[in-house]
């Protein structure tokens, strides 16, 4: 009987233990930066950056005055279907038995990659790695043609002077310009020959410009096939 009136006095002391032990001791406990970093990484699983760009996102702080309560359950996000915008909400909810939720205002930061200038090109000069690279641009500063790789104009001629810090793109450059003595290539399906010619204007890789050959004096509208290099086919 003894030992039946212990085990009974502990299974009575567990239950008082389990009701006077409040539900929120249980809880999770969250402070502002641990739910702004919450929210954040949602949103990076959520939104895949652009192929040839990066993407960040800027939470908003937590207003010091909300008050922030346990969740004795995971926290759940969710953001509005489209979430390709500047501006997103994210609605961060406890589903507990006192649920309570969150908006959490983010500015979404899109940015791409572009050729740019990395030193001050005058008017002539030619393009090269060491004077051109790859620099990530808000994709709401981005006007007309981008060019995301060097290689694309890499040879090619300022023709204008271009700052540093400033987006290239064709506009800005010739593959061959008006002036140049360059390579032309006349080619069929049984024979290929080289000559020299001038450019009587500028442009860019396949594009057609007027060149007069150095040999006859002719003036033919081959297209451009590299720097300083056109080809016509026979």
């Amino acid at each position: 009987m003894t030992k039946i009136m212990h085990t009974f006095k502990v299974f009575l002391s567990i239950m008082c233990f389990i009701v006077l032990f409040p539900l929120e001791s249980l809880a999770t406990t969250w402070d502002r930066a641990g739910i702004e970093s919450f929210a954040k990484t949602y949103l990076e699983s959520k939104i895949a950056p652009p192929l040839d760009g990066k993407i960040a996102f800027n939470v908003v702080n937590i207003d010091p005055r909300v008050i922030i309560k346990p969740c004795q359950v995971p926290l759940k996000a969710n953001i509005p279907e489209n979430a390709q915008r500047r501006n997103v909400n994210i609605k961060i909810t406890c589903n507990d038995s006192m649920p309570w939720q969150l908006y959490l205002p983010t500015k979404v930061k899109r940015t791409f990659a572009v050729v740019a200038a990395t030193n001050n090109i005058e008017k002539g000069v030619i393009l090269s790695e060491q004077n051109i690279g790859i620099i990530y641009v808000a994709s709401n500063k981005i006007r007309g043609e981008k060019l995301n790789e060097i290689k694309a104009i890499l040879g090619s001629k300022a023709k204008r002077r271009i700052t540093k810090g400033n987006m290239i793109n064709r506009q800005n450059v010739c593959l061959v310009c008006k002036g140049d003595t360059i390579t032309i290539i006349a080619k069929s399906k049984n024979f290929m020959i080289k000559t020299k010619g001038t450019a009587l204007s500028s442009g860019n890789i396949n594009q057609q410009i007027r060149v007069k050959n150095s040999r006859s004096g002719r003036v033919i509208n081959p297209k451009i096939s590299a720097v300083n290099q056109v080809t016509i086919t026979l």
